[in-house]
């Protein structure tokens, strides 16, 4: 079912202490009640990962995972070494990491016989595309993360949204969207290349 969803605002949460901290951004989408980002899941339960989710009782799970010895470096899920599930369904991506463009570097993927394409505005707009086919004129979801840190999102829909739709564009403001930009790789690149060194010398 798809839903003339407008614009909805999620707002930042924090619980817990320590190894078992939980936080990320929550709130109500119209149609589809509450939405809750977690990102990261606590270390704790995802040894060697790092682990952000989307969870709702009228959408369907999220889930993205990154491995590897980069994961020391970064507090959220890159898109390098990464996976994507949504529902019970793992999820390809693929993207130009030499695209001279946003829209070259874009993140595209396909879910539900439906094609996305992930695209970068800045480091904290992005936009979530669902292409239109015969049978859905498709929709944009165009978020844009506010405040210290990124405490507040507001996600702007034009045309109507899915479940899936909705997930996605929240999970993807829980995980590190720098590669999509040429300037943001460089920064995340030589940022993890400098926390790997001072963490190598403590």
């Amino acid at each position: 079912m798809h839903t003339a969803v407008g614009e909805f605002t999620l707002e930042f949460w924090k619980e817990g202490r320590t190894h078992e901290r939980r936080s990320g951004l929550r709130g109500t989408v119209p149609g589809f009640g509450e939405v809750v980002l977690t990102a990261p899941l606590p270390l704790e339960h995802t040894p060697g990962s790092l682990v952000s989710e989307v969870r709702g009782p009228s959408i369907p799970t999220a889930v993205f995972e990154t491995r590897g010895i980069h994961t020391e470096a970064t507090d959220l899920p890159t898109l390098n070494g990464s996976t994507l599930r949504v529902g019970d369904a793992m999820v390809y991506l693929r993207r130009n990491r030499f695209g001279l463009t946003h829209r070259a570097r874009a993140l595209r993927f396909r879910y539900g016989g439906d094609q996305y394409l992930l695209r970068a505005v800045n480091r904290k707009r992005f936009v979530l595309a669902r292409r239109a086919d015969d049978e859905d004129p498709g929709v944009t979801l165009t978020a844009r993360l506010s405040g210290f840190g990124g405490k507040r999102l507001t996600v702007r829909t034009t045309g109507r949204a899915g479940a899936a739709d909705i997930s996605l564009a929240v999970l993807f403001a829980g995980v590190d969207r720098a590669p999509l930009t040429r300037s943001g790789a460089v920064r995340a690149a030589l940022g993890r290349s400098t926390r790997l060194f001072a963490e190598s010398q403590a």
